[in-house]
């Protein structure tokens, strides 16, 4: 299947970029998709495309290096893309780090489906900006954080609490019971950390250089490790 570039017609002046549900993972070459797409609106139309572009993404995976250059192609042609939807959370993290808007496919959106992982609009929730002293971040499913957690300041999930930044503060995962529930930092120095019912001190000492942690409950207790390549996501 191919990607389609569909030409503004709504007069808002946003062009739409679809992309093929994938076919398996790794696949096909996203940039090879949109090139495709932009070559053929450029042969079935009388003017090349300009302006402001929503990428349709579906259940598609695009990590940070494949948005990015998507971006970066569809500008070589004077197109910007000032939006996505998408039904798959990684993609939405990209989006985030990015700067790019996204937004969750509507329920009854024929080209959005969810991909068989729940509801992602209550799974993860992704807030950009530092948590200062006196701030409290709650949210009911996972949350990505893309900033710090000064001392003083709490965050608190019903999933996962994913920090892309300093844990300095409070966190608790799984405020709502779930033991599964982990706790992940670019730099894990927190006051305290809860996980459902379980509470411990955060760890003392150096982070390690260039190294994520996670705190996860095992045998009862909290326990602090390199994170895993792969952040959790959804439940």
């Amino acid at each position: 299947m191919q990607a389609v570039l569909i030409s503004d017609s709504s007069g808002l002046g946003v062009h739409v970029l679809r992309l093929p549900e994938p076919q398996e993972a790794g696949a096909d070459d996203v940039a090879a998709l949109v090139q495709g797409a932009l070559t053929s609106a450029a042969l079935l139309g009388s003017s090349p495309l300009r302006g402001a572009v929503r990428l349709e993404a579906g259940a598609r995976r695009l990590s940070l290096t494949p948005l990015r250059e998507l971006r970066e192609g569809l500008a070589n042609q004077q197109l910007e893309l000032v939006q996505l939807t998408s039904s798959h959370p990684h993609t939405h993290v990209a989006a985030a780090a990015l700067g790019i808007d996204s937004r969750w496919p509507h329920a009854d959106d024929p080209n959005g489906g969810h991909g068989g992982d729940g509801d992602p609009a209550v799974e993860l929730v992704v807030h950009q900006g530092t948590l200062r002293s006196g701030d409290h971040l709650q949210v009911a499913g996972t949350v990505l954080l893309l900033g710090d957690v000064n001392p003083g300041a709490r965050i608190s999930a019903g999933g996962h609490v994913l920090v892309w930044g300093r844990l300095r503060g409070i966190a608790h995962a799984g405020c709502h019971g779930d033991s599964t529930a982990r706790i992940v930092a670019l730099q894990l120095r927190p006051l305290q950390l809860r996980i459902a019912t379980a509470v411990a001190r955060g760890p003392e000492g150096v982070p390690p250089q260039g190294l994520a942690e996670e705190a996860r409950i095992v045998n009862g207790a909290i326990q602090i490790d390199p994170a895993q390549p792969s952040w959790p996501l959804s439940g």
